[in-house]
């Protein structure tokens, strides 16, 4: 069977992959262009159709720009906009500014994810929109089947399939049996916001990402506890009672114009640790762990997870590793080597900041110390990807 340079709708044949790929947010793709790059024969299933609007922060570290130039991706060509700038504010409306140490970008994941899907396509990845409904491994091999009746075989398989999933269930594991207190809210609107700054605004309850993205949109990007939200009548209801006590995020919302028609939301979103293997699935981006928001480098942690899981996959199908356990013992390894530290620095930030009198204070220790602030930031970023 021929790599397909298209993205296929109905595939009803049996066939044996290097590498089958569940998801097709950042990290999938990744994956599969890293993989592909090397003459692997890769599947990607994805259930939505490209391009797509995905409620996320939409700003990404410049540690990943070495990566991305190595996949062929340059997302400045793209209309990517730089930002150097950092602002965070506590839900009593006190700021502080930065610069950020190593800088970053704004693009949406509507533009993102298409440029990295064409790439994909070019390298002759097979992209089926499907869903994946059982992933079973037997004597070396992976079962993969699809809600459209598909069954596909591969050597290895990679789990890229975002913040929750039918297969999470499947599989049983430990953080899907908890429940998930946060919602995430996202908008794009037109209005006045500089290009190189992001900004980090706090409300009771939660905390909301500001940045440019290309064609001049402001991205909002908001995450809530759950039992706050629902005791409003909606999220307009919401937002004058909750949001705009903050007085940043009131002025950016009322002198905008929204661009989308309504609000994009997603619930259940969890913070529990996660494993990065499971059933011999290798797990990616957020489907291996994420971090909070509020510390605004979840994308770059789903592109720098493709390229650990793609090296050492390589590795395992090119016989330099000798065996399938060790290529999930280093995969755990350098996976906890790189984030478990940024995802427990995450996690303490974000429980500051939800305490609004520990907020305050800390924050009128930073302002106090400045030099501060970019220290903490780097303990949630990294440097510049290696090749």
């Amino acid at each position: 069977m021929k790599k397909s340079t298209q993205t296929v709708n109905h595939i009803k044949e049996y066939c044996v992959y290097d590498a089958i790929i569940i998801g097709g947010g950042l990290a999938g793709l990744c994956n599969a262009i890293h993989l592909s790059k090397y003459g692997k024969k890769i599947l990607l299933i994805e259930k939505n159709e490209y391009p797509k609007h995905k409620v996320c922060g939409e700003y990404i570290s410049n540690e990943v720009l070495p990566y991305l130039e190595f996949l062929g991706i340059n997302p400045f060509d793209f209309g990517a906009v730089k930002i150097k700038e950092f602002q965070l504010s506590t839900a009593k409306s006190k700021l502080i500014s930065a610069k950020l140490p190593l800088g970053g970008f704004g693009i949406s994941r509507h533009t993102l994810d298409l440029v990295l899907s064409e790439r994909a396509k070019k390298n002759g990845v097979t992209i089926l929109q499907d869903v994946v409904v059982n992933s079973a491994f037997l004597k070396g091999v992976f079962k993969i089947e699809t809600k459209q009746n598909n069954i596909f075989t591969s050597k290895v398989a990679i789990g890229a399939f975002g913040k929750r999933s039918l297969l999470d269930v499947k599989m049983e594991r430990a953080f899907i049996q908890q429940k998930s207190p946060y919602l995430g809210v996202k908008i794009h609107v037109k209005g006045d916001f500089p290009a190189d700054l992001v900004a980090l605004h706090n409300f009771k309850g939660g905390y909301c990402g500001v940045s440019k993205v290309e064609n001049n949109a402001i991205n909002l990007c908001y995450i809530t506890n759950f039992s706050s939200f629902k005791q409003y009548k909606n999220i307009d209801d919401f937002q004058e009672q909750v949001v705009f006590k903050n007085k940043f995020l009131k002025e950016i919302y009322q002198n905008s114009e929204a661009i989308f028609e309504r609000p994009l939301t997603i619930s259940q979103i969890s913070f529990e640790t996660k494993k990065p293997v499971e059933n011999h699935v290798i797990m990616c981006g957020d489907s291996a762990g994420m971090i909070h928001p509020l510390c605004g480098n979840g994308m770059s942690m789903a592109i720098q997870s493709a390229q650990i899981a793609s090296k050492l996959i390589l590795n395992y199908l090119n016989d330099s590793l000798s065996s399938r356990r060790e290529l999930e013992k280093q995969y755990i390894r350098q996976w906890n080597k790189k984030f478990r530290l940024r995802l427990k620095a995450g996690h303490f930030i974000a429980m500051l900041f939800r305490n609004d009198r520990v907020a305050a204070v800390l924050l009128q220790a930073l302002k106090k110390i400045p030099f501060l602030l970019p220290i903490i930031i780097r303990q949630t970023h990294g440097k510049p990807m290696k090749i």
